[in-house]
């Protein structure tokens, strides 16, 4: 990656949206120049897609927390398979430490966020839990 491509992706962190003709223009370079670039970086995984970003009108209908579990030996594989299925889990790390993976789940309110917590607690594999309900966002610097 050079300080085009660079340029490119911070452009394009901005606003996803932004054409090919408008990224050549602020580039003052070519449109196929541009367009090679993109393809390049999404081929070698450097782009891994283009998504939409929420505001806060549409997250505040929503109630968030992070889930810290600890699971048993060898049960990781099935427990992220079971919260494939789970639409409230938006993301899943595995991490180092005293927990096993961390959770981001969202949910319409908290009656929906306690059955989304209870069903997630019962899994098969999971030995314990800790709920950690997002009260504000201070800072979101995640695309």
């Amino acid at each position: 990656m050079d300080d085009m491509d660079r340029t490119i992706l911070g452009l394009l962190s901005a606003d996803a949206r932004m054409s090919v003709a408008t990224l050549a223009r602020r580039l003052k370079v070519a449109r196929s120049t541009v367009q090679a670039r993109l393809e390049r970086l999404e081929t070698t995984g450097v782009i891994a897609g283009y998504t939409l970003k929420l505001g806060e009108a549409a997250k505040a209908a929503r109630i968030r927390a992070t889930i810290l579990l600890t699971i048993e030996p060898r049960s990781q594989a099935g427990i992220l398979t079971r919260l494939k299925t789970v639409p409230e889990v938006e993301v899943a790390h595995s991490t180092s430490g005293r927990f096993d993976l961390l959770l981001q789940v969202a949910a319409p309110s908290t009656a929906a966020l306690d059955e989304v917590l209870d069903r997630i607690g019962q899994m098969s594999g999971v030995k314990s839990s800790e709920s950690l309900i997002h009260l504000s966002t201070r800072i979101d610097r995640a695309v």
